[in-house]
């Protein structure tokens, strides 16, 4: 195997990024400055803490121009929408700092004459995050700033096709002034990233990525006893009822498809439409897909940009070929969109209707530009097909009657239940799944609960 990783960009198909990857010495030096940093970390003050992780994000994001200029040619995400990254590491990042004194302080318990007894936060030790391509910095900020915060120490292997989001966050905390240590970054092959986890100065691991990568991680980590948070995707669903807005429904159900060329987790990937809107809101939704200009992505005109690589459009064109023999309405001619182009990483957008679950189109994660409309004609035949999935991250219900909306969310098997909005994560609230989307839980104040271990102290006061 080559001793370098290549980043190869979607932009033109050149090499963007050439670096090493670990030797087995530096990766044991590594876990030995975490393991021993550590140690002093996990006793510094909170405030110290939650201070320098200020610096960090400051020193972030005043380097906006230049992560979202690396994002554009790392991943493909077009250049006027690349730099809204940092602004969601930032709204998190600073979510989380807010949050860590409440959420990390002692638990107290009722008074016993007698006894003081509380339970404590402590830190796991060194926290393993394994990041992906798709949102680079967004799905590592998740475990990472929490993490550092809880007073762990942080080992980040990112994507080989993100490689430079490792060294900005990197730079970023060293010019925040963090001791040595506390956070690294290695550039790992899958065999290293195994052994990795297998290591005894593991003690957590976080990864957000595929359903095969989450399950060798668990194989990986088994009979270790240690953590593991899995954020393994989606097919998350909309279903849009017949008292929607019916604009505002087309408009965020499509960007929600759409946004990042479709390459988001909890991007919509099927659409339920009751039958008495179905036609308006595909009439709707073809004028606005037509819309978009797919495109180099950095060219700022562009509004939808290539996949990450040439197999993972092939993949989704396969998908609609094979729906389309199957009785799929296709809405969108690709001819539209000059820059499509076969064995290339440029995809047209498509619209799919008459879809059924018997297409892959509307089982198996897609992760591009695509998304099927399927027509229902009641409450309970769209909370039917939006539970059968083997996913479970987001769901989405548009409607006016929140009442009934929220009595549809307690029914449907996921993690996020959103009225009249999808494709957002907000840092108050807990991000999780069921099924094969994963399990465990990063933000919000229950975020911390996997990062830390309680230790209970039971103390008798008087003999």
């Amino acid at each position: 195997m080559s001793e370098v990783q290549k980043t190869v960009s979607p932009i033109d198909n050149s090499v963007y990024v050439e670096r090493p990857y670990a030797t087995k010495e530096s990766i044991r030096q590594t876990l030995e400055r975490a393991s021993q940093a550590q140690q002093t970390w996990s006793q510094t003050p909170l405030s110290e803490r939650a201070a320098l992780c200020s610096r960090a994000i400051d020193a972030f994001v005043a380097n906006s121009d230049a992560i979202a200029e690396e994002l554009c040619w790392q991943m493909g995400r077009p250049i006027r929408y690349a730099a809204g990254e940092v602004a969601g590491v930032e709204e998190r990042a600073r979510f989380m700092i807010e949050a860590a004194e409440e959420a990390l302080k002692p638990v107290q318990v009722a008074e016993k004459p007698g006894f003081s007894r509380y339970i404590k936060r402590e830190p796991l030790g060194v926290a393993f995050i394994i990041a992906p391509w798709n949102y680079p910095y967004l799905t590592a900020v998740n475990a990472l700033v929490p993490a550092i915060l809880a007073g762990n120490t942080v080992v980040l292997k990112h994507s080989a096709q993100t490689p430079l989001c490792a060294e900005r966050f990197a730079e970023a905390f060293t010019k925040a002034g963090l001791p040595e240590g506390v956070f690294q970054y290695l550039h790992l092959t899958h065999d290293d990233t195994e052994q990795l986890i297998q290591s005894p100065e593991i003690n957590y691991v976080a990864f957000t990525g595929s359903v095969p990568g989450g399950a060798m991680v668990e194989r990986a980590a088994a009979g270790r006893f240690i953590g593991v948070g899995l954020e393994l995707g989606g097919k998350d669903p909309a279903y849009v009822r017949a008292d929607a807005d019916l604009d505002h429904a087309v408009e965020t159900c499509i960007d929600g498809a759409f946004f990042n060329s479709g390459q988001s987790c909890c991007g919509i990937e099927r659409i339920y439409v009751d039958e008495s809107i179905h036609d308006a809101f595909l009439e709707k939704a073809i004028t606005l897909v037509k819309q978009y200009k797919l495109g180099r992505s950095d060219d700022p005109e562009t509004t939808l940009g290539p996949l990450v690589r040439s197999s993972a459009a092939d993949f989704v064109r396969n998908q609609v070929t094979e729906a389309i023999e199957q009785g799929a309405i296709a809405h969108i001619d690709p001819s539209d969109f000059p820059q499509n182009k076969p064995d290339t990483a440029y995809l047209a957008p498509q619209l799919l209707s008459n879809v059924n679950h018997s297409m892959r189109v509307m089982t198996e994660e897609s992760f591009g530009p695509v998304v099927g409309i399927q027509k229902v004609s009641s409450d309970e035949e769209a909370i039917k097909l939006m539970n059968d999935s083997e996913f479970g991250l987001t769901a989405s219900v548009f409607t006016r009657d929140i009442d009934a909306a929220v009595s549809l969310g307690e029914q449907l098997e996921t993690g996020t239940f959103f009225v009249n909005r999808c494709d957002y994560l907000d840092p108050a609230l807990a991000w999780t799944g069921v099924k094969n989307s994963g399990r465990g839980c990063t933000l919000s104040a229950l975020g911390f609960e996997s990062l830390t271990r309680p230790k209970s102290f039971h103390i008798r006061t008087e003999l």
